[in-house]
């Protein structure tokens, strides 16, 4: 797995199959994004059977059949929505078209795991909303820096164990590399990826949501500039929030496009959790200069310090548990209200934020 394009960041792990052969099919619809593949391995280790693919740009379909050579290429987005044989439809879309997929994806009775983030407007998450009501289908999203990398998950069980007691303060450094001659038109373009706090941003605002049990929290404030980079005008290159949960917790995230060339990962993402009884470091992707694996843990209780190095043993259950969900009617792996509410805060970080540059 590369580590030097955060676009192309797609973590293999172990084989854990959840169900047996062919009675989960799934399909991926959209693939412009890299994350897709992180989200087809993800789904495929879980014991999901990869049945079709498409996207309008056939070299984008031709490198992923090469990834996975089971796959059949369909000839339109209909022939996939119209296999009945499908439990859910995974996609990287633009940005901005995320929502309306997922629209077409549940009007077909499947479930439809989004890349992040998956909506640019408000109206587009009140139309997801009204959805999952009237079908009763799971709109997930994969929120890959929390469910997708094993520092992370081994941090979330720490705090479910109580490690450290009621988690009172989150801080998300996610810094990333921009690689622009390597993005797509649509990534520069503000209407169609959703701004930096839409986009970097839901990550962070997911993860406190989730380390911090927040059931529903409010922006204090936002910030966002283009500090570096006037060729590309609509880009934002830096952006941060501050947010409070009603059960009084609170998180401050900043993500930006300024990881340099000599950085041997494509972002120095660092997560600091604070709580009654301890706290938690993660090194997610690297620790500089002293090692290039990631998925470094540090662990302060209220006996020693502790410094555990989980990458390879933990795993990825996220995406056993969103194919059990899908098959049993449950929302183990991440509740829709939850999913939901890490959007709207991040639109609503992104809709309020000041411009300081």
């Amino acid at each position: 797995m590369q580590k030097a394009d955060g676009m192309m960041y797609a973590p293999k792990g172990k084989k854990n199959f959840v169900c047996q052969k062919g009675e989960f099919r799934f399909a991926c619809v959209g693939l412009k994004h890299g994350h897709i593949y992180g989200m087809t391995n993800g789904l495929t280790e879980a014991g999901g059977e990869l049945v079709w693919v498409y996207d309008d740009d056939p070299s984008k379909m031709n490198v992923f059949c090469d990834a996975y050579p089971q796959v059949k290429a369909a000839s339109c987005e209909e022939e996939v929505l119209n296999d009945e044989s499908l439990q859910l439809i995974a996609g990287a879309a633009i940005t901005s078209e995320r929502g309306p997929q997922g629209l077409r994806v549940l009007d077909h009775g499947k479930h439809y795991l989004s890349d992040k983030a998956p909506f640019t407007t408000m109206e587009q998450l009140e139309k997801a909303q009204a959805k999952v009501a009237e079908t009763g289908k799971i709109w997930s999203v994969c929120y890959s820096e929390r469910v997708h990398n094993e520092s992370a998950v081994f941090a979330g069980q720490l705090i479910k164990d109580g490690v450290i007691g009621k988690v009172l303060q989150v801080t998300n450094i996610a810094p990333h590399r921009l690689n622009a001659p390597s993005r797509p038109d649509w990534f520069f373009k503000r209407e169609q990826y959703g701004g930096i706090l839409c986009d970097l941003g839901s990550h962070q605002i997911e993860q406190f949501l989730y380390y911090a049990n927040v059931k529903d929290a409010k922006v204090l404030h936002s910030k966002i500039a283009n500090y570096n980079h006037p060729e590309y005008p609509e880009l934002e290159d830096f952006g941060d929030a501050t947010l409070l949960g009603t059960n009084g917790a609170t998180n401050y995230f900043r993500v930006d496009w300024f990881t340099p060339n000599g950085m041997g990962a494509w972002g120095d993402g660092r997560t600091f959790i604070m709580g009654t009884k301890g706290s938690i470091e993660l090194r997610k992707y690297i620790d500089v200069a002293r090692d290039s694996v990631g998925d470094h843990v540090y662990l302060v209780d209220e006996e020693k310090e502790q410094h555990f190095n989980v990458n390879g043993k933990v795993g990825y259950p996220f995406f056993g548990e969103l194919i059990l969900d899908c098959l049993n009617g449950t929302e183990n792996a991440m509740p829709q209200a939850h999913t939901f509410l890490a959007a709207q805060l991040s639109l609503e970080a992104q809709a309020q934020a000041i411009r300081i540059a």
